[in-house]
């Protein structure tokens, strides 16, 4: 079993935003946390910015600067991975590069206890593909945090074929202690939220490339009528066009071409030109002016299409992952809720649109396109047959 308690040393590797985040996440929960990056300036770097943050928390009195003080000296830079040697638990939290990761992962294992548990912040990597190659295998999992990691709630738990139960189930009870909200997902392309939310970007993206609509009148319908904190465009310029897209292009390469994650020249494109959203300056929207999102004259007729067939399409998706085991229901919509701020789960709001209603619509798009992107996940099919719903109340 996993045996984690405050006075065990976690390792994290990588500081930049996400591994910084990581960071400061087991600093609050009181461990000693040891960060280390190949170019040493960026933990440098990464204690300002933390500092900086933090000290924004206690100006507004949302933290004390006793609490910022502890969390700050909990945090020890290293300039040499040698010095993770009494480490329980290190992460890494480094560039999506296979062969990156498994060269560090095989010089850890060199310099680790036996007893050190690895786990990769990857959120496109197979786990099993990342730890093959070690000769310990069942003490590596995926520990996937969402951007930013001290304020996103969402840790996918995901082991590979190869993980100890006793590892995951430590590992869940660990994001616990730590105030997250774990999910496990099978390692599977995306795991639970970067595949279910696939249709979010995907089909708001088709839809502007019919000619049916703007990016702001698409992103006001997810808004007004679906109450999505973000409406697509904005997210995705939010992610950045450039991450957003690497992310849809692995899930489309890894699910074997599957059409439903079939990427958009539109965003290649935007990628390509440097319009990479907010960090760039521009994306889809150009921020080196205010950008406002008001309702302009809409048909409403139109906006409440335009949700419906993303809604339903991230229904799909969702009714998929449950139907390939990769997690189970309850973790499906906590997910999506937890993780990409959706404003209820997927599965309980296809309960509350109605099964058939969710297959008909789904079904009308098929007929219209003649695309596999819109064809029914068979288990919608096969409750409907049944009369059931995802949920009992």
């Amino acid at each position: 079993m996993l045996n984690i308690n405050n006075n065990t040393d976690i390792g994290v590797i990588g500081a930049g935003t996400m591994g910084s985040g990581i960071a400061q996440v087991a600093a609050s929960a009181g461990h000693a946390v040891y960060l280390y990056d190949a170019n040493f300036s960026s933990c440098e770097k990464a204690i300002v910015n933390l500092k900086n943050g933090l000290n924004k928390l206690v100006d507004k009195g949302k933290l004390e600067q006793k609490k910022a003080d502890s969390i700050i000296s909990n945090i020890h830079i290293i300039d040499k991975l040698e010095n993770f040697q009494k480490c329980g638990l290190i992460i890494e939290a480094i560039i999506e590069d296979l062969d990156v990761k498994r060269t560090l992962f095989g010089k850890l294992e060199d310099i680790c206890e036996p007893t050190c548990i690895f786990a990769s912040n990857t959120s496109s990597l197979s786990i099993g593909s990342i730890s093959g190659n070690l000769k310990n295998p069942e003490r590596f999992a995926g520990l996937h945090f969402f951007n930013p990691a001290q304020v996103l709630p969402l840790v996918e738990v995901v082991p590979s074929v190869l993980t100890s139960d006793n590892i995951i189930n430590g590992l869940y009870d660990l994001m616990k202690v730590w105030g997250k909200t774990p999910v496990i997902a099978k390692d599977t392309p995306g795991f639970i939220v970067n595949k279910v939310a696939r249709p979010y970007y995907g089909e708001a993206l088709k839809i502007y490339e019919e000619g049916l609509a703007d990016f702001s009148e698409i992103d006001f319908a997810m808004k007004s009528i679906g109450s999505f904190k973000m409406g697509p465009f904005e997210l995705m310029d939010l992610i950045g066009n450039d991450v957003n897209y690497k992310v849809t292009e692995t899930v489309f390469t890894e699910f074997y071409y599957d059409g439903r994650y079939k990427p958009s020249i539109t965003q290649k494109r935007y990628a390509e030109a440097g319009l990479l959203g907010r960090k760039s300056g521009r994306g889809f929207y150009d921020y080196s002016k205010e950008t406002t999102f008001e309702e302009k004259n809409y048909d409403y007729n139109k906006l409440n299409y335009i949700f419906t067939r993303i809604l339903v399409m991230l229904i799909n998706e969702a009714i998929d992952t449950l139907y390939r085991n990769i997690a189970s229901k309850e973790d499906i919509d906590l997910a999506v809720i937890k993780g990409v701020n959706y404003p209820k789960g997927l599965l309980k709001w296809a309960d509350e649109l109605g099964l058939e209603f969710v297959y008909d619509e789904l079904n009308s798009l098929y007929t219209l396109y003649l695309e596999d992107r819109y064809r029914p996940c068979p288990l919608l099919k096969k409750m409907i047959d049944s009369s059931k719903k995802f949920y009992n109340e």
